[in-house]
């Protein structure tokens, strides 16, 4: 991820970055929608074309996050809108770049399910996903030494673990 405040120089390494860290959350955002697969797709991919388009005006660059989400959030509901038959305009797209209290909101009750879910998980699943939410700029090598794992296995790992967090997120409460 770019250290200056603009993403307009960012390179093919950051943006997969960006892609690994929020894409699976910006799908489960557009999917809350009741979106079809290929209508969260256009969710997702608009989000990230808006991205791109505002690369410049991002102001904290720390909170893309956050962007992507609350800009992934308000394309879905313009698509479900759309889908249900109501005329939607580019006016009833709120501007990404303001604040959204309610997906401040949404955003927290989905962090309490995750964490909740989280530990439902055994080890080295529970260890491995907190290092990586709470230390992002972690290399594998220190998650290796840090939950006594090989190197190799970080990434595998990693990918088996999620797959079994995305799993329990999908069940009901």
């Amino acid at each position: 991820m770019p250290t200056d405040d603009s993403f307009a120089t960012i390179d093919q390494a950051g943006w997969e970055d960006l892609v690994a860290r929020f894409d699976g959350r910006m799908w489960a955002v557009a999917r809350a929608f009741g979106l079809s697969a290929a209508d969260a797709a256009d969710a997702v991919q608009c989000a990230w074309l808006r991205l791109v388009e505002n690369a410049g005006a991002i102001r904290d660059p720390a909170r893309v996050g956050a962007w992507l989400v609350t800009t992934t959030r308000h394309e879905a509901a313009r698509l479900s809108r759309r889908a249900r038959g109501e005329v939607v305009s580019d006016l009833d797209v709120p501007d990404p770049a303001q604040p959204d209290p309610t997906a401040a909101v949404v955003d927290a009750d989905l962090g309490r399910q995750a964490w909740r879910r989280l530990d439902l998980l055994g080890e080295p699943c529970r260890s491995l996903i907190r290092l990586y939410v709470l230390h992002p700029e972690a290399r594998y090598a220190q998650i290796a030494v840090r939950l006594d794992l090989p190197v190799g296995s970080i990434g595998p790992t990693r990918a088996r673990c999620m797959s079994r967090l995305r799993a329990l997120m999908e069940e009901p409460d």
